[in-house]
């Protein structure tokens, strides 16, 4: 499946939009190209001529119409990509035409291909026109002459090609680079307030069994931490805790995240009241358990303070759940710190 999926395009959206206004323009140009250039392919050429405008016209409707998650899926990107190939060389073998002009059509495919598709597929698509050129210039030119036109038009375009994949690649990279930065805080390597929300959106909108809880948790003292210590100890703390609470967390069944400051939170999809709370008094031991070695190889005590809350599997009151779980968190506070305090049900 993941072989299948080397072939398909990088964002199949924007590879059917531009497919659809590529193909539309083809098909204009090809439609208009008679009124400059006079045709001596006969009968053959003219139907070929026509077939294609037609294929070019329907091939965009296709695109425009059909959803373009399912035409990535039929790897139509590499199905057009090889069609104007296909559709470029009889062209150009039906009307004897070598020119420059006629070799540049091979152009749109490829280019559009390096700019939307996987390089597997970049890779057919460009190898195809370019064997489709030599076939070509090889029937209608002497092999000397062919074989010239041909380095010199198949190195431009394999070059063109190579440097888009490159670019290509070089901008995946910069926007996993920044997704990364909206979804993983830097300091501690737990999901971002964004990343959270995001989770909690997916939670309510798909209602589990045992409905939705949530665990918000504030460090005790960390003011006190950071004003005794330093804030880069301040930040090696939350970085600790980040680990402990990591540790004691599946990240397939609950989300940990950093909301900001020293309040961090934990989304428990499909956790009963009565189990959440339970985890969260499991948080609270482990880290009373494991206190954090200062510079000087001193061990600091560290203590949070939890507040749970629990939304019932049919709930969608987002607000309602944060409100009960902040509030929850309040009484711990209020009671003396670390300890869990569980919002009223």
């Amino acid at each position: 499946m993941r072989s299948l999926r080397a072939f398909g395009a990088r964002e199949p959206r924007a590879a059917a939009r531009h497919a659809t206004a590529l193909l539309a323009v083809s098909a204009v140009i090809l439609l208009v190209l008679p009124v400059f250039y006079e045709s001596d392919g006969g009968t053959a050429a003219s139907l070929a001529h026509w077939v294609g405008i037609a294929a070019l016209v329907g091939a965009s409707a296709v695109c425009r119409l059909v959803d373009p998650v399912v035409l990535d899926r039929w790897h139509m990107g590499l199905v057009l990509g090889l069609g104007a190939v296909v559709l470029t060389g009889t062209l150009n073998l039906l009307t004897s035409d070598v020119s420059a002009g006629a070799q540049a059509f091979y152009a749109f495919p490829v280019l559009w291909s390096a700019v939307h598709l996987r390089t597997p597929a970049v890779v057919l698509v460009t190898a195809s026109a370019l064997a489709a050129d030599l076939v070509t210039l090889l029937v209608l030119l002497p092999a000397p002459l062919a074989l010239a036109d041909f380095l010199f038009f198949g190195s431009l375009l394999a070059v063109i090609a190579a440097l888009l994949v490159r670019a290509g690649r070089t901008q995946e990279r910069l926007v996993a680079a920044l997704q990364r930065q909206l979804t993983v805080d830097s300091l501690t390597g737990l999901a971002t307030r964004r990343a959270f929300d995001e989770a909690l959106g997916r939670a309510l909108d798909r209602p589990v069994p045992g409905g939705t809880a949530l665990v918000l948790i504030d460090v005790d003292s960390f003011k006190t931490i950071n004003d005794t210590y330093g804030h880069p100890v301040g930040d090696d703390v939350l970085v600790h805790l980040a680990g402990v609470l990591r540790g004691r967390i599946r990240s397939a069944d609950a989300v940990l995240s950093r909301l900001g400051g020293d309040e961090l939170a934990v989304l428990l999809p499909g956790c009963a009241r009565e189990v959440a709370a339970r985890r969260a008094a499991e948080l609270l031991d482990a880290v009373r358990a494991e206190p954090f070695a200062l510079p000087d190889g001193s061990l600091l005590s560290l203590s949070i303070s939890l507040g749970v809350a629990h939304l019932p599997r049919h709930s969608r009151d987002r607000r309602g759940l944060y409100t009960s779980a902040d509030a929850a968190l309040y009484d711990a506070k209020r009671d003396g710190r670390g300890r869990v305090a569980l919002a009223a049900g």
